[in-house]
């Protein structure tokens, strides 16, 4: 050992992030090794400090195998991949990176909320095509400005996608888990009733068991036919089968996804709809973004082998 703090890293994040790490601790670089969990068994139990990301997560047996671990720095906004509770019970604390990303996945929210009312992803299609012969020619799309706006999910982003709405002169509502007595807006109850009222439905919601397919047949429905759904957070929280069944059928007038249940997906239906856009999973993808959510992550395990403190714990 070369007398550095010891620390498993279970992934790659942006060079800057590896480098520094590799230069300041002595790194186990699971994603490396042939049997991650075999080696985690052999050469990780003095680690007091592991290193992941949304997608990697750390699950209870991984956790088991690290008898010495203390914090977990995870890299992304979600920590639904973590088990948390297994984290808990051994006093395993667990950081996590929001804010930082917060405003570019709300632009992006309404990137997506604009493209799908405006088949603006389309008519690049048509103008690039050659298709663009006549003025006027191509179909009529969906207003958005003075509409109405439903969040599922207000939290930090929820609540900037909110903020950019306001120059859209839009009403808005949403639905939490609680309501949110500070907030201006007005909390629906049930997601349905909410679906029900809005012209535009944003899902800006933690993952995870608690919201898988919260976006069911019947909220879709009760969307409506006019109604355009968008989805920044997790691909689980709509039941997408419902919803290509909704689109397919005239039963839902729209959607922009950045997420989808299996990513990247299998080819189908949904990428054949002219109403339907669709990205990458790229919410946080901007160069700025990243760069801070990875120094974040730096920033987490520094402070936890300076005083044992964490930046940005998950909520209690």
């Amino acid at each position: 050992m070369s007398g550095k703090e010891f620390i498993v890293q279970f992934g790659p994040l942006d060079d800057f992030v590896n480098d520094y790490l590799a230069q300041h601790y002595e790194v186990l670089e699971l994603w490396r090794e042939p049997d991650p969990l075999a080696c985690l068994e052999r050469r990780g139990a003095a680690a007091k400090v592991a290193v992941t990301t949304v997608r990697r997560g750390c699950d209870a047996d991984v956790i088991r195998r690290m008898p010495a671990l203390q914090a977990i720095c995870s890299w992304g906004v979600g920590y639904e991949t973590i088990d948390v509770a297994a984290a808990s019970a051994r006093g395993v604390r667990v950081s996590y990176t929001p804010d930082v990303l917060t405003d570019c996945v709300a632009d992006l929210a309404w990137g997506l909320l604009i493209a799908a009312a405006r088949r603006t992803s389309i008519a690049d299609r048509y103008v690039k095509a050659g298709e663009w012969r006549s003025v006027g020619a191509f179909p009529l799309t969906t207003r958005v400005s003075g509409k109405r706006l439903g969040i599922l999910g207000l939290g930090r982003i929820g609540e900037a996608i909110v903020r950019r709405g306001q120059g859209f002169d839009m009403q808005v509502r949403y639905h939490d888990l609680r309501a949110r007595p500070e907030s201006p807006y007005a909390h629906e109850p049930t997601l349905v009733e909410l679906a029900r009222w809005a012209d535009f439905l944003v899902v800006a919601c933690q993952g995870g068991a608690a919201t898988h397919h919260l976006v069911s047949r019947e909220v879709i429905d009760a969307l409506g036919p006019e109604g355009i759904l968008i989805n920044i957070a997790r691909g689980t929280v709509i039941d997408q089968a419902a919803m290509i069944a909704a689109l397919a059928e005239g039963r839902l007038g729209g959607a922009g996804l950045d997420v989808l249940e299996k990513e990247p997906p299998e080819l189908s239906q949904l990428m054949s709809f002219d109403q339907v856009t669709l990205t990458p999973h790229v919410g946080s993808a901007t160069r700025e973004t990243r760069r801070a959510m990875g120094q974040l992550v730096l920033d987490n395990v520094d402070a936890f082998f300076r005083d044992g403190s964490l930046l940005t714990p998950i909520p209690a």
